[in-house]
């Protein structure tokens, strides 16, 4: 008698079903969606609809370029985004290939073969009673219209399975959260040849508060000066500067004591003036809220023959850290295995569709039907 255990038949289904899978991530990585672009991210959200409707037997509520699958009170919820950061026509130089057991094209990591296997994963259910899923089109740029959507499906919810890309195949266990700022800078405009004496240069301000605002990042909580703007002409002294400043933190009280700074920070120029506007983002996604789901994403890959996914705490946010804001227990990336995300030769792990698909859908039923 062999003494290799029999390959469970969700998983073997997928398996056989890869073709399938490779097919529908195709159509979806075929139809670009940049998120701010209207356009296209409509045209995305008609090619989800298709394959959600295909396969769940029913079509989604739709919100602008948000989808929502609802099967009565949530009890499990799935999030997923079709937005991507890539612009169009970026397809025409690097259209969707496979290439062995890779596949590659803009979109395909983050996150549309994440999207195919949670269809795919619910497909396989014989009741979708109590399962939501929302696929909004705004998570790249921080699901400013969705959140709200999201918050209100999320009522009631054991448990938020998101499914945005592994981290080397490795779950997302915890997400710093993130803050934002803007510091605008008041200065007064002279000619720069003439009169520059006159003037209170906004520039020179900024560059003292970037140096402040650098210097604020601490162990883990790193504080990022980004995007930059100012000045009018190059013979002016410039009368207004500005600086978007990027926050990410585990905790909440690094968030409150960066805030105390950004909020306490004053001019160095003698008749400059600064305003500081913003704060937290998306709350942090801690360890707590993922460990009891993360425990069971162990127990039932052994169940399924796989290895046991490890866990990481990762820089990025997602919406994951509005659900565990929430208070919902929430895992993250469940999605994909593959890399490069952002970034050119982005690429997904095709026979590792199958298997994530198929802890997908063990989790989704230990969740509506746990064991005791």
């Amino acid at each position: 008698m062999s003494d290799i255990p029999p390959v469970d038949p969700t998983l073997h289904r997928l398996r056989a079903d890869l073709p399938r899978l490779t097919a529908d991530l195709a159509e979806l990585v075929a139809v670009e969606s940049p998120s701010e672009d209207p356009r296209a991210t409509a045209a995305s959200a008609d090619a989800v609809t298709a394959l959600g409707s295909r396969l769940l037997g029913s079509a989604p509520e739709r919100h602008g370029a948000h989808l929502v699958w609802s099967h009565g009170a949530t009890r499990v919820l799935l999030i997923g985004h079709h937005d991507t950061v890539w612009p169009v026509g970026t397809l025409a130089r690097w259209p969707f290939r496979v290439d062995g057991d890779r596949a590659t094209g803009p979109g395909c990591f983050d996150m549309k073969a994440g999207l195919v296997q949670l269809f795919h994963a619910l497909s396989l259910r014989p009741s979708l009673d109590g399962v939501t899923v929302v696929v909004n089109g705004d998570e790249e740029i921080g699901s400013p219209d969705s959140r709200v959507l999201i918050e209100r499906v999320a009522r009631g919810a054991r448990a938020a399975l998101i499914c945005e890309p592994s981290a080397d195949g490795a779950l997302k266990t915890a997400r710093k959260g993130i803050a934002r700022y803007r510091l605008e800078i008041s200065g007064r405009a002279a000619h720069a040849g003439l009169d520059p004496g006159r003037g209170v240069n906004a520039a020179v301000e900024l560059a003292h508060q970037i140096l402040a605002v650098a210097g604020l990042g601490d162990g883990e909580t790193t504080v990022t000066p980004t995007v930059l703007a100012g000045g009018s002409t190059e013979n002016t002294v410039p009368a207004a500067a500005g600086v978007a400043v990027d926050v990410r933190a585990y905790h909440q009280a690094e968030f409150e004591r960066v805030d105390r700074a950004m909020q306490g920070l004053r001019p160095v120029l003698a008749g400059s003036r600064l305003t500081v506007h913003g704060g937290v983002h998306r709350p942090a996604l801690p360890p707590t809220a993922s460990a009891r789901l993360y425990e069971l994403a162990r127990t039932v890959a052994a169940e399924l023959g796989l290895a046991a996914p490890a866990g990481v705490a990762v820089g990025g946010a997602s919406d994951g850290n509005l659900t565990a804001g929430y208070g919902i227990p929430t895992l993250d990336g469940l999605g994909p295995v593959g890399g490069n995300a952002h970034a050119e030769g982005e690429w997904v792990d095709l026979p590792a569709m199958a298997e994530r698909a198929a802890l997908l859908a063990a989790l989704v039923d230990r969740v509506l039907r746990p064991r005791a």
